[in-house]
Formats: structure tokens, C-alpha cells, sequence
């Protein structure tokens, strides 16, 4: 198991890319708490981890609340005896042109990605830095991370600052054994990206048809959507990679669409 005795935050986790991300944890021998939202989900998710087998526990979690990410966190270090991996998955998308967006949905997107990163990175690092152990911050990017796309100026901007956070974490947190890394998916058909496909037939004037194969996959190689198990691997090898060789760097995941 490769991650064995290690205890892990996993944001968003009650569905999408977190809950699987959780499950292959789970399955390798981590200690998980589903922080999300939605409490009842977050715990349907843990029932389902402890039903394999595994150990883990729900956490209601809002993460641009400052009270409520310390509160879960202090509640995960409690209950785990600390926290080695900390998944920073939980995200919105808000798809129109820019001079459409309101002021509000801007500050609502950028809070759930940007400040969620630093929140739940600000609770964690005392804790990794006590253990003595390390461990290893994992903010979820995107392609976006690296290219941009017309109608997302706030999720584009924010997943290009997800790339700096972690540059800087890992040189604060490198003497002391913490790494930070980012994962870059492509698109993964998960709900969020569903929610997309009518918005940006209606902005852009084209079919749903045509949203899939000349916007959302017309870079790829294949022509196929990245999955959430893709996604979930790619968490798992920066979770369990041995050393600080591996940090401050940022991995695409998307069928060719954006090449380094």
C-alpha cells in the first residue's frame, strides 16, 4: 500500500474527481477525510470507504470560510493524529464572456479556488511541519492552468495562480519535507463539466454536439475525455512519491491537449 498510515484532506470529495481521488487513497492504505459541502454526501462517501475496509470520516467544509476549514481540519488532525496529504480539488465553473460576468460570480470563483487553496494550506502546514514527516499539498489545475479558453476569465486566472501557489510552497516548505504540486486534467465529463456543455452552445451558437468535438476535445490527440481515474492516479503519484525531487511542478493530464 502506498500510502500506508498516511492521513489525507480531500476537498470536494463527496463526488467528481475528489471522491475518486479519496477512494484510490482509501484503497492504498490512507486515512481520508471527505471535506465538501455537503455533509451528508461527504459522509455517504466515508460510509463507502469504510464499507471496503478502509478508514474515513466526513468533514462539513466550506473552503472559504477561514473558521470552517481550521474547525475541519483541527477535527481531521484530532481524529488522524495529523494530516500528510492535503488534495485542494474543490471547484465551480461560471462560463460567460467577460464583460457579462458580474463582480459577484468573479469573487465567488476566485474565493472557492484561490482562497480555498490558501486557506486549507495555511491550516495544514503547521501540522505537516510539527509531524516532522512532511507531506504533500496537491492543488487540483487544470489545462486552463497552462492555456486559456474564451468564457472563463476567472476560472482561467485562478488556475493560472494555482501554479504560483504551489512554486511557493514548495520552496517555503521544501527544507521541512512538505512538496506542492499541481495536477492539470483536461476535461473530465464529471457534472461541472456536463453544466458546460448547453452554456457554451448557447453562448458560443453551435450545437452540444459540436461543443464536445470542436471546443472540449478538438486539441486532444483521440478525441476522448480525461476520466476521473486518470485524474485520481495522477493524485496518487504525487501523494506517494518519496522524495522532494517531485515539487513545484505542474502535470497535465488531458490526451495531448496541452503538451510541456
Amino acid at each position: 500500500m502506498k500510502l500506508k498510515d498516511k492521513s489525507a484532506i480531500v476537498t470536494g470529495a463527496a463526488s467528481g474527481i475528489g471522491k475518486d481521488i479519496a477512494l484510490v487513497y482509501a484503497r492504498e492504505g490512507a486515512k481520508v477525510a471527505i471535506a465538501d459541502l455537503n455533509l451528508d454526501a461527504a459522509n455517504a462517501t466515508a460510509n463507502e470507504i469504510q464499507a471496503s475496509g478502509g478508514r474515513a470520516m466526513g468533514v462539513a467544509m466550506d473552503v472559504t470560510d477561514e473558521k470552517a476549514v481550521n474547525d475541519g481540519v483541527g477535527a481531521v488532525v484530532a481524529a488522524f493524529g495529523g494530516v500528510d496529504i492535503l488534495v485542494s480539488n474543490a471547484g465551480i465553473q461560471i462560463v460567460h464572456p467577460l464583460e457579462e460576468f458580474t463582480y459577484a460570480e468573479w469573487k465567488k470563483l476566485m474565493a472557492i479556488h484561490v482562497d480555498g487553496a490558501f486557506l486549507t494550506t495555511r491550516a495544514c502546514l503547521p501540522h505537516m511541519y510539527k509531524s516532522g514527516r512532511g507531506g504533500s499539498i496537491i492543488y487540483m489545475g487544470s489545462v486552463h492552468s497552462k492555456e486559456a479558453s474564451v468564457l472563463k476569465a476567472p476560472y482561467v486566472t485562478a488556475k493560472h495562480g494555482l501554479i504560483g501557489l504551489a512554486k511557493v510552497i514548495a520552496k517555503e516548505g521544501g527544507s521541512r519535507g512538505v512538496r506542492a504540486n499541481v495536477i492539470c486534467p483536461g476535461f473530465v465529463r464529471t457534472p461541472l463539466v456536463e453544466k458546460q456543455i448547453p452554456e457554451q452552445a448557447k453562448a458560443l451558437g453551435i450545437s452540444e454536439d459540436d461543443v464536445i468535438k470542436k471546443v472540449m476535445l478538438k486539441e486532444t490527440v483521440d478525441g476522448e475525455f480525461t476520466t476521473v481515474a486518470d485524474v485520481a492516479e495522477v493524485a496518487l503519484f504525487f501523494a506517494a512519491f518519496p522524495s522532494n525531487a517531485l515539487t513545484g511542478q505542474s502535470l497535465v493530464v488531458s490526451h495531448g491537449w496541452f503538451m510541456q
